[in-house]
């Protein structure tokens, strides 16, 4: 079949962008609604806002900001909370969350986004987006940060098949995560980390769609470009972070 009217789905079986299940981030959300539940939330590098939107669901009331770039993940935040009568309490911003005026909020949500909120490169990208999280966050509120830290040590091999320019000191471990978000002005009131299975929901889901989609479409001329991408991205998890990246869910909460 070749349908030079189609084009490669994008992320359409994921539920969130990152190695969240649904179970983990009920149970989150469960935590951040039961205790002083928030009025106001702030979604730094939303996407599309699925954790956005299912906490507004648990907190009647509540409002929700998402920051992102991609229009075409905003638009499909907007539908969904259309979808799910959420629209006139969330509203979806196109820009960039460094320098952001939209906060502060009660909960500020940063999901495998910290980049979003500093041209700072790594190491250093981390201790900026804390700083910078702490700064959003209202005096009794909480931020959920979700970022990256090393599991293991990467070896060099491993290095040199994940993303350009990969250094085994630009992420800390976990604990050294958890000591930059103290330094910050944060007390961690509960620590997670994203299991294997989650990561390898994730990342099949992250491509699952589009592999479909090239094998109803093996002559298009588009085929050849999303066969290479797809190849590049599969090699640097299994090649490259598979079980060397963590992903920490911290719930931290702002000192007076």
């Amino acid at each position: 079949m070749d349908d030079d009217q189609s084009t490669p789905p994008r992320l359409t079986r994921l539920t969130f962008h990152g190695p969240l299940s649904e179970a983990r981030a009920t149970r989150i959300i469960d935590r951040l609604a039961g205790t002083a539940p928030p009025g106001t939330v702030l979604d730094i590098g939303c996407g599309w806002g699925a954790f956005m939107l299912r906490l507004l669901e648990a907190v009647p009331g509540a409002t929700g900001i998402g920051i992102d770039l991609n229009a075409e993940d905003t638009a499909r935040g907007r539908a969904d909370a259309e979808r799910r009568g959420l629209a006139g309490r969330v509203a979806f911003v196109e820009e960039s969350g460094v320098g952001t005026t939209l906060g502060p909020a009660d909960l500020v949500v940063c999901l495998g986004a910290g980049h979003a909120l500093t041209d700072q490169s790594p190491p250093d990208h981390i201790r900026a987006a804390l700083d910078a999280l702490r700064g959003l966050v209202t005096p009794h509120g909480r931020v959920l940060f979700g970022e990256g830290f090393w599991e293991h040590p990467p070896p060099p091999e491993r290095l040199a098949a994940m993303w350009p320019d990969a250094t085994a000191d630009e992420l800390p471990d976990l604990a050294g995560l958890v000591d930059l978000a103290v330094a910050a002005g944060f007390r961690p009131s509960w620590i997670e980390t994203a299991s294997a299975a989650e990561w390898e929901d994730f990342e099949s889901g992250y491509q699952s769609d589009v592999e479909d989609w090239l094998a109803a479409h093996p002559g298009h001329h588009l085929a050849e470009e999303t066969r290479t991408r797809l190849d590049a991205h599969r090699a640097t998890w299994l090649r490259g972070y598979r079980g060397h990246l963590g992903m920490a869910y911290l719930t931290l909460t702002p000192v007076l």
